[in-house]
């Protein structure tokens, strides 16, 4: 599995950004897609995930505020991010993990085999 994530950039506080991760080398269809960030001298954190049929799930810093989404045909993933604060400043990296019904959480950085390079994403006020 290879994952391209881009889309980041800076943006004053209030604005908003569209972070897109490009999925190839298996099927997409199989595949939980998930949104975590890391800011600098912290943890990787989870934002978002989106099951293969669309069901998400959110971080409650971003819930309202971030929409996670994927285009099946189009094997990408998207992040919509609205009213952003300069607490949202971040490296931002998609992740996926095979689909399973019950398996492990979708919030754990362990859960994921397969990461993107980072976009960074810069929010001023």
């Amino acid at each position: 599995v290879q994952l391209q994530a881009s889309g980041g950039g800076l943006v004053q506080a209030g604005n908003s950004l569209r972070l897109s991760c490009r999925f190839s080398g298996r099927s997409f269809n199989n595949y939980n897609m998930a949104w975590f960030r890391q800011a600098p001298g912290k943890e990787r954190m989870f934002v978002a995930a989106v099951r293969p049929k669309g069901d998400t799930l959110y971080a409650d810093s971003v819930k309202g505020r971030f929409t996670c989404s994927r285009d099946n045909a189009e094997n990408t993933a998207f992040l919509q991010m609205t009213n952003l604060e300069p607490e949202d400043t971040a490296v931002y990296f998609c992740a996926a993990a095979w689909f399973e019904p019950f398996g492990s959480s979708l919030r754990l950085v362990s859960t994921y085999r397969n990461w993107g390079q980072g976009t960074l994403v810069t929010v001023s006020s």
